[in-house]
């Protein structure tokens, strides 16, 4: 008779999981997964520069946002949308050029500072550790590191 309960038990609690996962569903993000369009770019000073910007800064900093299947379950979704828009308020390498973008310019129309873009990326915040186990492409090698920063020194200087 317990164990009888026990699933019966078990068994409200998963339907009740799931109707709550699905009506977390219904809470929007707040942000369209069309991307905006691109305005322009920063004068890269290579193109490998930018192939490396794009692996590892894009999906964030950029209107070239790749938008996964798991970014529109919640709550990843939240997650992802709330990432997305701070990274492009911060820093935007699509809309440079444009200050109060993020563009050139950065947050709140300061000049982008190549030197803070190479501790982030030196102290491990970016791309941040949360990320990289579901885009494994954004994660740089040492070497690849380098590059970027260099990169980013030679572009943002």
């Amino acid at each position: 008779m317990k164990s009888r309960e026990l699933l019966t038990g078990v068994g409200i609690v998963v339907v009740a999981a799931l109707i709550l996962f699905g009506l977390l569903q219904l809470v929007p993000t707040g942000v369209s997964y069309n991307n905006p369009p691109v305005v322009a770019e920063p004068p890269w000073d290579s193109p490998q520069t930018r192939a490396l910007a794009v692996r590892a800064c894009f999906d964030c900093h950029s209107n070239q946002t790749n938008w996964p299947w798991f970014t529109r379950i919640a709550p990843a979704s939240w997650l992802a949308a709330r990432d997305v828009v701070e990274g492009r308020r911060r820093l935007n390498f699509s809309t440079w050029g444009q200050p109060s973008a993020g563009g050139e310019g950065g947050e709140g129309g300061r000049p982008i500072n190549a030197g803070e873009l190479v501790r982030v990326i030196q102290n491990g915040s970016m791309p941040p550790a949360i990320y990289l186990p579901l885009h494994p492409s954004a994660n740089l090698s040492p070497q690849e590191q380098q590059q970027l920063i260099q990169g980013f020194m030679n572009t943002f200087q």
